[in-house]
């Protein structure tokens, strides 16, 4: 329909087909006929694909609020900071004894405090996975600037809650099973079934601060965060709501979790040094590095964010999602999913490819993943020149559910910016890969429009953009 519009609109328009008319100029009226099909098929064609952003404020998206729970605390401006500095967070398990298993390390949260913001008889009860999501969800709207009386400002029918998680509250459900086993199906927990399904994030956030308008999760593997990006995004642009606090949130560093990817060989075993063990685009990587917290954006109506005046950080041009339809755990070979996902994500933004020059990388430091990836980039962006890559997972880990929520976070913050956060370890790097990834040091950057790649185990696959916010 859009084409059709902007078809009857352009002065380049070709006038239809009259089938008694007679041209002077050629001889061959079946010439004429295929010369003016073919140059109306150019014109339709030229037309359609000219990128078009949305210009109505009550359909534009803007980030206006950002909370996280991370291995590098719970304050933005610090996990920026710490990312820009190319600090590892990455560091022996203790939060348990793992010293049987093959892969001894990863980004563990240690310290972490909900005071202030979970009262403490649910403190106790909640897992991990809960806590995240509530924390990072209220310092996200303080962020935005509706903590405490200021939310009473809005209207919380039209306000809803998107924090989706891969694996859930794992902890929670592993000590259900082992109550089970070994004491019996009295000793579960009437918590149990409450604090493990994937629901229970946003729905514990909504509680609390009142959110009625869309809630629900969504459950895509390491692609959940920026699928909830998406889906909140269409809320709002559907004129569903005024306002979506979505992102992810994981907390599966427990014995369980550890062993579920040591038994999927997806883990790095460089126990000698686990600062250096997250390598992406490395030659030497040997698997990725297991992570946890959580990252939330505050998304709103550009109507809804002038009105109240609120602090604008970035715009959210657009997103898509899709599936590879291939296997479990592997990428595509030829890499059509991703290539297709990143190009339905400048479509729907209304960016063309020339206009992207930073690329957030999922990049887990994985033997096919990274260059899988790299490989459907290549696919989309003809010239690569100008374009810098990067990979937070290099200093966090993979944050599974999370990644993607943490991963837009930094985006957002290197556009704010202007400073591209280095991918560390790369000592060895990949020769295939040839985009810039910012090695080891920080880069001064002007970002233009910045895409966030996320994909996921069952071949989900989802990519968000961003920009700066201009009026």
């Amino acid at each position: 329909m859009q084409s059709q519009a902007l078809l009857q609109s352009t002065p380049l328009r070709v006038s239809p087909l009259d089938p008694i008319h007679k041209t002077n100029n050629l001889k061959s009226p079946s010439f004429t006929s295929t010369t003016t099909t073919t140059r109306r098929r150019a014109v339709i064609s030229a037309v359609a694909a000219a990128p078009k952003r949305e210009k109505d404020p009550k359909k534009r998206v803007v980030i206006t609020g950002m909370g996280l729970v991370s291995v590098f605390g719970n304050d933005v401006d610090t996990y920026y900071d710490k990312l820009l500095a190319g600090e590892s967070g990455i560091g022996l398990i203790d939060r348990f004894d793992a010293s049987k298993f093959p892969t001894r390390f990863g980004g563990q949260i240690r310290g972490f405090k909900a005071d202030g913001y979970i009262d403490g008889k649910n403190d106790r009860r909640l897992d991990d996975c809960l806590r995240y999501c509530i924390v990072a969800g209220k310092k996200a709207l303080e962020h935005a600037d509706l903590g405490g009386d200021n939310r009473n400002t809005i209207d919380k029918e039209r306000a809803g809650v998107l924090v989706g998680t891969g694996m859930g509250g794992l902890q929670v459900f592993s000590d259900g099973v082992q109550n089970l086993i070994e004491k019996g199906y009295k000793k579960i927990t009437p918590f149990f079934i409450p604090y493990a399904i994937t629901n229970m994030g946003s729905a514990l956030l909504a509680i609390d601060i009142g959110f009625m308008g869309p809630n629900y999760s969504i459950s895509t593997a390491c692609a959940t965060s920026n699928y909830c990006f998406h889906a909140a995004a269409n809320h709002i642009r559907r004129g569903e709501a005024d306002m979506m606090i979505a992102g992810g949130t994981e907390a599966a560093i427990i014995p369980i979790g550890l062993g579920g990817f040591v038994a999927c060989r997806a883990l790095s075993q460089r126990n000698d040094d686990p600062q250096t063990a997250s390598r992406p685009w490395d030659q030497n990587r040997d698997g990725f590095v297991m992570g946890e917290g959580a990252g939330v954006l505050v998304m709103e109506s550009l109507e809804h964010a002038m009105k109240r005046d609120a602090p604008i950080l970035a715009e959210y041009l657009g997103g898509a999602i899709n599936c590879d339809a291939y296997h479990m755990t592997d990428p595509r070979s030829d890499g059509l999913g991703v290539s297709s996902c990143i190009q339905s994500c400048l479509d729907d933004a209304g960016v063309s490819t020339e206009e992207v020059n930073y690329i957030n990388a999922h990049a887990t430091s994985t033997l096919v993943g990274d260059l899988a990836e790299v490989n459907a980039v290549k696919k989309v962006f003809k010239k690569i020149d100008g374009i810098k890559m990067n990979a937070t997972k290099s200093m966090i880990g993979h944050c599974l559910g999370a990644a993607g929520g943490l991963e837009a976070i930094a985006t957002i913050k290197a556009i704010q910016t202007g400073w591209l956060h280095p991918s560390i370890n790369q000592f060895n790097p990949e020769p295939a890969v040839e985009f810039d990834t910012v090695a080891n040091q920080k880069k001064q950057h002007e970002i233009n429009v910045a895409i966030s790649n996320s994909f996921g185990f069952g071949g989900h696959n989802s990519v968000v953009a961003f920009s700066a916010f201009k009026p």
